[in-house]
Order: C-alpha cells, then sequence, then structure tokens
C-alpha cells in the first residue's frame, strides 16, 4: 500500500521543492538551509535544501561533480551542481522518505 502513495509523495515533494525556489529567490537563505543552483544550461534554477542533506552520500557525489567541473570558481556566485534539475529534484525527493 505504501507503494502506491510513492508518486503522489516524490510529486508533491518536487511541488514543495519548486515552490520554495521561487519564493526564496530574490530572500535570504533562512537558518539551516543552503542554496544551491541546479541545471546543465546556461539557465540555472535556484533551489534551497536543508543542511542535513550535505551529509547523504548522494548529494555529496553531486558535490563532487561540481568540485571536479567548477572547482572553486562556481559561476552563479553560489554553489552550481552540474545536474539535470528533473534528477536533482528526484534525488532530493528520496531523502525525505529515509
Amino acid at each position: 500500500m505504501g507503494i502506491l502513495r510513492l508518486p503522489s509523495m516524490i510529486s508533491s515533494a518536487k511541488q514543495i521543492l519548486k515552490k520554495q525556489s521561487f519564493q526564496t529567490r530574490n530572500m535570504n537563505v533562512p537558518k539551516g538551509y543552503v542554496a544551491v543552483y541546479v541545471g546543465e544550461q546556461l539557465e540555472k534554477t535556484r533551489f534551497v535544501v536543508p543542511i542535513s542533506y550535505l551529509n547523504h552520500p548522494s548529494f555529496q557525489d553531486l558535490l563532487h561533480q561540481a568540485e571536479q567541473e567548477f572547482g572553486f570558481n562556481h559561476p552563479m556566485g553560489g554553489l552550481t551542481i552540474p545536474c539535470d534539475e528533473d534528477a536533482f529534484i528526484n534525488l532530493t525527493s528520496s531523502f525525505h522518505s529515509l
């Protein structure tokens, strides 16, 4: 029964992440969160995620990819993750189910 709810839970998480990214675009990042820019194109999307994500092995893999691609020179002026936006949302959505 829990498996049937998984698609709706992922959809809800995607909506929350997108909503957070639009709401915080012109605002400071709340305490306990970090802003990241995600995308493989010139236009990147800003997401605000809990700092607890930084400890997750899958997120650390993304950070390693960012280090390999950008070093410490991030073109957006903040942490930029070279990942498809949908893949990022799917990955971070899975963190909620742990």
